[in-house]
């Protein structure tokens, strides 16, 4: 046996040796390759006790290697390392079997700490089974704030275990809950979705359990719910701080021993079914309130996977622009537009609060409104001209509020702020509500308002 400690395998001269110099401080000895070719070779006579290897390289990869180690020497562990880190090499990386999986330019602290880590565990660890990837661009993007969701979905291309998917509306939940379905043991078996902001209270237990004929009025015949339409696959829970609680308590149920009793129903009826939930509101807050059930949040709170907005990886909005440019085109059946460079940098200039989704709907209008084939930025959409919109805007709700408040004085009005509150109080809930589809308690967040002061305001006010 070799006295090496590390292996290097990378085609670049310079990774080798800034990497051989800094182990070297570090007291780690390695040794380095140029060629997958050449650690086969030596892998014949020597081995190491963890291998550092690029993915892309002339000839042989390092996928190649991973496999070809994985079969030889199944106890040495391999932590990869690439300037090309998206979904699809993450995922197949750690179906192969990588211990773990570094972005190029890394932390040398951090390649450091990995490979002890590889070290420490190599006795302990067992050898994966391989299994083949199967990948979709659907999720795009090389920003470090995605890194940590594709290691995640890495990490879990193996598992079943139950995953928390949280960020803001808009940046790609349930991308990220179908990816772990795909990349799961789970794979051939249904992936079903269900938005529980989009149904009314009354009916998310029926969607999710089913009924019996005769349940109640209208229940004309059995329905199937979707738990059982997920057996042996995934359940997609979005918005789950949505659920109500009576259903909470029978889904923390159905989480604890796979059993549950249709609407109207004597028959225990057993699944097995992977959940996903994800949410873009802060579950320990309600937790806290009291308006979500602790120990089913807990149950839920296995694994977290936090997806990051837009304007924290807005070094993948060129890319994710151009994606959405060519997917509206071929959806219309039209050519493909391109935006100039200094469209892309003012796009990248953008806050995007809607997300992913703001920017989806952004190149779809642009497919169909910029009215030549290169778009330029006075070509975007009138929303996102920002400081023009923002100045007029305010402009106008201020001229508007005080030629209304000069009139009321003028007519010998008084008391300013009792008829003044009430008419912007009414407004807020109006837009609040039109904006979250009547939904009480995202409306409430989004003004400020606790849930019961906006339904106090809603009585006062005789809102509809």
């Amino acid at each position: 046996m070799s006295n090496d400690s590390v292996w290097i395998v990378d085609d670049d001269k310079s990774i080798r040796f800034v990497l051989e110099r800094a182990l070297s401080n570090f007291g780690m000895a390695a040794r380095t390759f140029d060629s997958v070719q050449a650690v086969l070779s030596e892998l014949e006579d020597n081995q190491p006790k963890v291998i550092l290897t690029d993915i892309r390289m002339p000839g042989l990869d390092g996928h190649e290697l991973m496999r070809q180690v994985k079969t030889s020497h199944p106890e040495i562990p391999i932590v990869v390392m690439t300037a090309y880190s998206d979904l699809e090499s993450t995922v197949t990386s750690f179906s192969e079997g990588a211990f773990e999986y570094l972005s190029k330019p890394f932390d040398i602290d951090e390649v450091h700490s990995t490979l002890q880590r590889a070290l420490a565990q190599r006795k302990t660890d067992s050898p994966i089974e391989s299994k083949e990837a199967v990948v979709s661009d659907a999720i795009i993007g090389q920003a470090p704030a995605m890194q940590e969701a594709y290691r995640a979905i890495g990490r879990l291309s193996q598992s079943s275990a139950t995953v928390l998917i949280t960020g803001e509306t808009g940046t790609g939940k349930e991308l990220v809950a179908n990816a772990l379905h795909t990349h799961s043991p789970r794979s051939e078996s249904p992936f079903v979705a269900l938005n529980m902001a989009a149904l009314p209270n009354d009916l998310i237990e029926a969607e999710l359990f089913g009924f019996e004929k005769g349940a109640f009025t209208g229940a004309n015949a059995r329905r199937i719910g979707l738990f059982e339409q997920a057996d042996s696959g995934t359940l997609f829970l979005d918005e789950i701080a949505d659920m109500p609680l009576t259903a909470q308590t029978r889904l923390l149920r159905v989480l604890s021993d796979g059993s549950f009793y249709r609407i109207g129903g004597r028959e225990s009826i057993t699944v097995d079914v992977r959940i996903i939930a994800a949410t873009h509101g802060d579950m320990e807050h309600l937790v806290r309130d009291g308006q979500f059930r602790e120990d089913l949040y807990h149950r839920l709170n296995v694994i977290r996977i936090h997806v990051p907005p837009l304007r924290d990886r807005k070094s993948d909005i060129v890319e994710l622009t151009r994606k959405f440019m060519r997917e509206a085109a071929d959806n219309l059946g039209v050519e493909t537009k391109t935006l100039t460079d200094e469209t892309l940098t003012y796009l990248e200039s953008l806050d995007w609060p809607g997300n992913v989704r703001q920017l989806e709907n952004t190149c779809h209008w642009l497919t169909v409104m910029a009215p030549g084939r290169e778009v330029v930025v006075s070509d975007l959409p009138p929303e996102l001209h920002v400081e023009s919109r923002n100045d007029q805007i305010s402009s106008d709700w201020s001229s508007s509020l005080r030629a209304y408040i000069q009139e009321h004085l003028d007519n010998g009005g008084a008391n300013l702020l009792d008829v003044t509150q009430p008419m912007f109080e009414k407004t807020l809930i109006d837009i609040a509500l039109n904006h979250t589809s009547g939904h009480k308690q995202e409306a409430a967040k989004l003004i400020g308002y606790a849930r019961n002061t906006l339904s106090q305001k809603i009585n006062k006010y005789n809102i509809v």
